[in-house]
């Protein structure tokens, strides 16, 4: 039996996916990945077979910087972190209009490469992520079957009302509604006032300027589908057009999220589907974490956070600064993933801290006491799996649902980036990390999570709904 993964050429899509894969793999199965090649080095640290499929015009091997990358994608990316300094709705703005360009890459050619892939893999299944547009495309328009893995927050995939781009909740601290008197909770020992607070009996209003937001996802989603429809006729001419393309799927949805954080209202609009939970993957042994993790483990660990904004966002070191200084006020100590970030943005850097471009993340997670994100998906999943209360600071794309989730369940804090003072960030660093003392019931759900999650791991479940075998 073979299975064909197909990914675009970015570490963060990549690790999933090919954790996802290694199902297959342990049972005896061919794994082929089907990639571009930055990435070949971690298809074949899993053991996998490649074929060579550019998906689009970047790549990003694990930290991306924009200098390395070609020059529309380059001067693309410096929008897009400049377009974070000023807020959710400038950053989904600037997203939105890139969409007109960089999701759709040679969309005919690179449908055509997909499906002579597919010829000669000859798969018994394939998944496919979800923002590979253009496989997705090829595979339609082939009649080929397929899974369709949505490695972000569910509602990466609109259903109802929804239009991708707009996020249909966010955290408070992005323009929600104001919590009652009788549900905030003061931190005596700081004298400041803090609103953690249940986000489900608050109905919030639309942010400052989503209505505007939402109007340009729509024609951005009019402009894609035309576009979707134009290769669609080409490749196939006797299939319908889409009414919109960012709402196609596969044959099988598998959501890489826990089903315990989704919002139910929006279960019986979702199309057949798994929740895998998460897709956490086996990491190589760390010589210098493994020191550093057992320096302070006599006669019991002394508690850390673990902080990364993943590989795209440490560029915002500006905002790890804060971070950095709140978790120095906390007196707790810190393993931070810089990533492309400045290190001097750090300050004084206390020698009990940890601090590297690229840091183990699994392995951290599941020591850590507690998590500063930046509210990606992989980010998310890991820590729920390892029970890991977290803080998070959404900065792009789903990371506001993601971050609404986590604060509607009241595993997470969420605070804005650009906004957050660093007495705001050691309030919220002291409430994830008294969580069981501050919301026990919260803490609760955070346990019962991370034991559903370790005990049916995603791959497990990935493997049963595409064979039909546990």
């Amino acid at each position: 039996m073979t299975l064909l993964v197909i990914s675009p050429d970015y570490a963060s899509h990549l690790l999933p996916l090919a954790t996802l894969a290694t199902e297959w793999r342990d049972r005896g199965e061919r794994v082929v990945v089907a990639t571009g090649p930055a990435t070949a080095a971690i298809v074949r640290s899993f053991g996998f077979e490649r074929v060579h499929l550019q998906l689009g015009r970047g790549s990003n091997p694990g930290v991306i910087r924009a200098e390395e990358q070609v020059a529309e994608e380059d001067a693309s990316l410096r929008g897009f972190f400049d377009a974070t300094r000023l807020g959710m709705v400038e950053t989904l703005s600037y997203q939105a209009r890139e969409r007109l360009t960089d999701l759709m890459w040679q969309p005919v050619a690179t449908a055509r490469a997909v499906l002579d892939v597919v010829a000669a893999v000859q798969p018994d299944q394939i998944v496919v992520d979800h923002l590979a547009f253009s496989a997705r495309l090829a595979l339609v328009a082939g009649g080929v079957s397929f899974a369709d893995v949505v490695l972000g927050h569910p509602t990466a995939l609109p259903v109802g009302d929804e239009v991708y781009g707009c996020p249909p909740e966010w955290p408070a601290a992005f323009g929600g509604a104001q919590p009652s008197e009788a549900s905030r909770t003061t931190d005596v020992a700081s004298n400041h006032a803090h609103r953690w607070f249940d986000a489900t009996s608050v109905v919030r209003p639309p942010a400052p300027g989503v209505g505007g937001l939402r109007e340009l996802c729509q024609r951005v989603d009019a402009s894609f589908t035309a576009e979707w429809n134009a290769a669609l006729a080409e490749l196939a001419p006797h299939l319908a057009p889409s009414t919109s393309a960012f709402g196609e799927h596969g044959d099988l949805l598998l959501y890489n999220y826990p089903g315990e954080l989704a919002d139910p209202a929006r279960e019986a609009l979702l199309p057949p589907h798994v929740w895998l939970g998460s897709a956490v993957r086996a990491e190589p042994v760390d010589t210098e974490v493994a020191a550093w993790l057992a320096a302070d483990a006599d006669p019991t660990p002394a508690p850390f956070v673990y902080v990364s904004f993943g590989s795209f966002l440490s560029v915002r070191s500006d905002v790890l600064g804060r971070v950095a200084e709140a978790l120095r006020r906390v007196g707790v100590r810190a393993a931070i993933a810089l990533g492309s970030g400045d290190r001097a943005d750090l300050g004084e850097v206390p020698p009990d801290w940890l601090v590297r471009e690229f840091l183990p993340q699994v392995t951290l997670l599941d020591a850590a006491a507690a998590a500063v994100t930046h509210g990606g998906n992989n980010s998310v999943t890991e820590a729920m799996t390892a029970g890991v209360p977290v803080v998070v600071l959404p900065f792009s794309t789903d990371q506001f649902a993601g971050a609404a989730a986590l604060e509607r369940t009241g595993v997470g804090v969420a605070l804005a980036p650009n906004t957050a003072t660093v007495d705001e960030l050691a309030e919220a660093l002291r409430h994830v990390l008294d969580l069981p003392s501050r919301d026990p019931a919260a803490a609760g759900r955070l346990a019962g999570l991370a034991a559903s999650l370790r005990e049916t791991p995603g791959r497990a479940r990935a493997h049963a709904a595409l064979t039909g075998r546990g």
